[in-house]
């Protein structure tokens, strides 16, 4: 199973690239690993939040950090993407939103702005 890491929109990627040295290196290697044998890397590492949301869980000596993000599979025929498996669908994990925790409990703020991307993700896919 190949999956492809996408983004829901630049700020997510420019967000990430803000991470301190070692919260990015854990997300490079944790992707690396959910593109190879997708989302669900369990915990500590992956963790579901209902409604199709879920959360990457990053955390170095610099911090903590988290990455809200959700799964599309589309038929092959709606994509280009080199990613497609043998029964010719197109999976993706889309990362939705991304902060460095400086708090026990995720803000709510953070948790809102996920789930509202999920939300208009989920209309530009109908």
């Amino acid at each position: 199973m190949e999956w492809e890491i996408a983004y829901h929109d630049e700020r997510v990627q420019q967000a990430l690239l803000r991470f301190p040295q070692g919260l990015q290196v854990r997300y490079d290697h944790l992707t690396s690993m959910m593109e190879e044998f997708g989302p669900n890397l369990g915990m500590p590492h992956t963790r579901a939040l209902g409604d199709g949301l879920f959360v990457l869980r990053l955390k170095a000596k610099e911090g903590i950090g988290r990455v809200f993000f959700c799964t599309i599979t589309l038929p092959a025929s709606s994509t280009s993407s080199k990613r497609q498996t043998s029964t010719g669908v197109n999976r993706k994990i889309v990362m939705l939103h991304s902060f460095v925790k400086k708090s026990q409990k995720t803000p709510k703020k953070e948790l809102e702005t996920a789930r509202k991307r999920l939300s208009e993700l989920r209309a530009s896919q109908n």
